[in-house]
């Protein structure tokens, strides 16, 4: 089991990539519009340490936060469904 903070369930490891991956997506998108974490903060709504776990991809953030911080810079994520499901 790999255990992030603020986390108690097990996570495959297929999700924490996922995870990981959407966090690297978030400050990618966040330093190419040019915007620090503060603004980033601010924009969301949230406490700059939120944008910090995010973009670190630590599963124990509220996945609202993740997938608004992808909104804020035109990043949509598509739920794939398990193929026979």
């Amino acid at each position: 089991m790999t255990q992030g903070k603020r986390i108690s369930a097990d996570i495959g490891d297929d999700a924490l990539h996922a995870i990981r991956e959407l966090g690297a997506a978030a400050r990618a998108a966040r330093s190419t519009a040019g915007e620090g974490q503060t603004a980033a903060a601010a924009r969301l709504g949230v406490h700059v340490q939120t944008i910090g776990r995010i973009e670190a991809g630590e599963p124990g953030v509220a996945i609202g936060h993740v997938l608004g911080l992808l909104a804020l810079y035109g990043i949509g994520v598509r739920l794939q469904q398990p193929e026979g499901g």
